[in-house]
């Protein structure tokens, strides 16, 4: 990973600016001195409330990496104690309670995401913290004494997060209502343990990281910082990331790496620029170059393919792409199946619907016993696909241009058959044995 060392505290506050990632700031001539002063620690919080970032989450994780990149100290901190809880920020009802054995694994899980794209840990020139090391051994008169009387409850009924809750049919607990107070002394903590003099976070974490400001300023006389960029949202208004009702997560075993690239591929065209400031690690003046290039003809799509291209690769690793692009341009671009090579074949058979059958279930049989049959179901019935030949489709040959039956030759590489209808619907047959 870069390291650049040379920051004057400007460079990467313009860089953060240029890209659209500044929404709040405290003192920005202060923070400028403090950055130009020496590596300075940075931390950005992620709760655990499962057991995969998603890519809403990134904004944040490429915060601290610039902030890295820049020779400066990343903190990622996994919210053990706080996840026990849950943020009121931006919810209209309060998060579900997770055991602390769900808490651990998905803390772990997330750990693994964070070190993976920054430098963390033994040997790393950062650190992965857990604020349950330390909040939970506090005990409820200590935490009272020490954090609670420097916050009044006016200052906290005056930010956004609280507020909302409170003017809601459905109110805020007791619970939530602390959590500001937890994620301000976690704040004060790492101030504490490693000279931590910067936040960064979303926009809905102003309230919370204030409140820090706020307790350092008043148990040891320092003046800290805090940063925060605008949320993430689509063209449309809608959150990015939601795919579906879903999230689009970084773990691969939750949002494969080839539905992450068909996601960012089919943003709009207003989101390209915005998506490639804020969500790569390509430079500034690139991402408008190739922002404006793409607006020349949107047709062609090269800007969600630089897109998409840039942030798969980056949270999956380069080695995925070349699959992945093959995989799309089978389902939907102009590459033939017939030169799938059984690596692509291999991950669409995870993307596609598929089914698993002996040999002696393919070769030989009628392909319109398959994709009418149980488990194909591309037809209704046999007889819709003798009327209307056309519509279907073997290894993107149409049934009234072929024989009716599958024979050994139909089996790319010895092994799938790939059924169609119309321009979309598809279904993998697959050998068993």
């Amino acid at each position: 990973m870069a390291d650049h060392s040379d920051d004057d505290g400007t460079s990467v506050l313009s860089d953060l600016t240029e890209r659209g990632l500044v929404h709040d700031t405290t003192d920005p001539e202060a923070l400028v001195a403090r950055l130009a002063s020496g590596p300075t620690p940075v931390y950005c919080g992620f709760d655990p409330t499962a057991d995969s970032l998603h890519l809403g989450n990134l904004q944040g994780i490429l915060l601290l990496r610039r902030f890295q990149d820049a020779g400066h100290t990343p903190i990622a901190l996994v919210g053990g104690a706080t996840g026990m809880i849950g943020d009121p920020s931006g919810r209209t009802e309060e998060r579900q309670f997770l055991e602390p054995d769900v808490l651990d694994a998905n803390r772990e899980a997330i750990g693994a995401q964070l070190a993976a794209l920054l430098d963390l840990g033994p040997g790393g020139v950062g650190h992965l913290v857990d604020n349950r090391e330390w909040t939970e051994p506090l005990g409820l008169l200590d935490f009272l004494r020490d954090v609670g009387k420097h916050i009044t409850v006016n200052t906290m009924l005056a930010k956004d997060s609280i507020r909302g809750r409170i003017d809601r049919e459905t109110g805020i607990s007791f619970t939530e209502f602390s959590y500001m107070l937890l994620q301000a002394n976690d704040f004060a903590e790492l101030h504490r343990r490693f000279g931590c003099d910067l936040q960064v976070a979303g926009s809905d974490q102003w309230g919370n990281i204030t409140a820090g400001i706020d307790l350092i300023r008043r148990t040891t006389g320092d003046h800290v910082h805090g940063l925060t960029a605008p949320l993430i949202v689509r063209a449309d208004g809608s959150k990015f990331g939601k795919s579906e009702g879903a999230n689009v997560w970084l773990s691969p075993d939750r949002t494969s790496p080839f539905a992450m690239y068909q996601y960012l591929l089919n943003v709009g065209d207003d989101d390209v620029e915005p998506l490639l400031l804020r969500l790569t690690l390509v430079d500034a003046a690139d991402c408008r170059t190739i922002a404006a290039a793409h607006a020349q003809d949107p047709a062609r799509r090269d800007g969600q393919r630089h897109l998409a291209r840039e942030v798969t690769s980056l949270v999956h690793g380069p080695e995925v792409l070349p699959a992945v692009e093959r995989a799309g341009e089978v389902v939907f671009g102009g590459l033939p199946i017939t030169a799938a090579d059984p690596a692509t074949l291999e991950l669409l058979e995870r993307e596609l619907p598929s089914t698993r059958r002996s040999h002696g279930e393919v070769v030989g049989t009628d392909v319109v016993d398959l994709l009418a049959g149980d488990g194909v179901g591309l037809a209704r019935s046999r007889s819709e696909v003798r009327r209307n030949p056309g519509g279907y489709s073997v290894n993107g040959v149409d049934l009234s241009q072929r024989a009716p039956a599958l024979d050994a030759d139909d089996l790319l590489h010895g092994r799938w058959v790939l059924l169609g209808r119309g321009r979309k619907a598809r279904h993998l047959v697959s050998i068993a044995d």
